[in-house]
């Protein structure tokens, strides 16, 4: 029990971290996070679908259609990270979260937050959603760090962003995805060092 309450702890920390780095520095500027995140942009510039809504429903649909391939456990955190990364976002649209900053300083905070955000979820074995979902099955099968099948996977959305709304949200995405798989690898590798403590043995001494 102790163990699965950790589990879904760490979900949630990464949710709203990737929640964060997309309302707070990446969706203002128009700049996708992802697949699923290019998707929910495009549907808010054609249709005015709330992010937070566009965003849950793109990727609950991807999620469905690979159910098969991640198993029952890994899909319910993965429903359960969706549903969080969502919340996160529609939390950080609130006007007290609003502010002003030059894009490339939220550039590469969004990177960051989102490389550590995403990072997590695939740790714990779990999708962030989208894009994800098909990355996370790569690694699964293929043994790879989940970083480089992500932004392959990604770059098609981007260009269909980019030629939709403006190019330059191209180079601005794959900067993004440059950046935030880094840290993902970094993330998802890393091995945390085992602490080992002394053994304490008190003698009593001779009288």
């Amino acid at each position: 029990m102790k163990q699965l309450i950790n589990h879904y702890l760490l979900i949630t920390c990464g949710s709203f971290i990737q929640g964060m780095a997309m309302s707070l520095f990446l969706f203002p500027h128009s700049i996708p996070s992802g697949g699923s995140a290019g998707i929910a942009v495009l549907l808010n510039y054609w249709f005015g679908v709330p992010l937070s809504i566009a965003l849950w429903a793109v990727n609950f649909s991807l999620l469905v259609a690979a159910i098969y391939w991640l198993g029952n456990a890994s899909t319910i955190g993965t429903m359960y990270a969706i549903t969080m990364t969502s919340v996160s976002v529609q939390l950080f649209e609130l006007n007290i979260f609003v502010h002003q900053a030059p894009i490339l300083i939220d550039i590469l905070l969004g990177s960051a937050t989102l490389g550590i955000g995403v990072g997590m979820l695939l740790r714990q074995q779990v999708s962030n959603g989208g894009m994800g979902v098909l990355a996370l099955i790569v690694t699964k099968y293929r043994n790879v760090a989940p970083g480089k099948p992500l932004l392959l996977l990604n770059g098609f959305i981007f260009i269909l962003t980019g030629s939709i709304i403006q190019w330059i949200i191209v180079l601005e995405a794959i900067f993004v995805q440059f950046i935030s798989t880094k840290l993902i690898n970094i993330v998802y590798n890393w091995r945390f060092p085992r602490i080992y403590f002394p053994v304490l043995s008190i003698r009593k001494k001779k009288s």
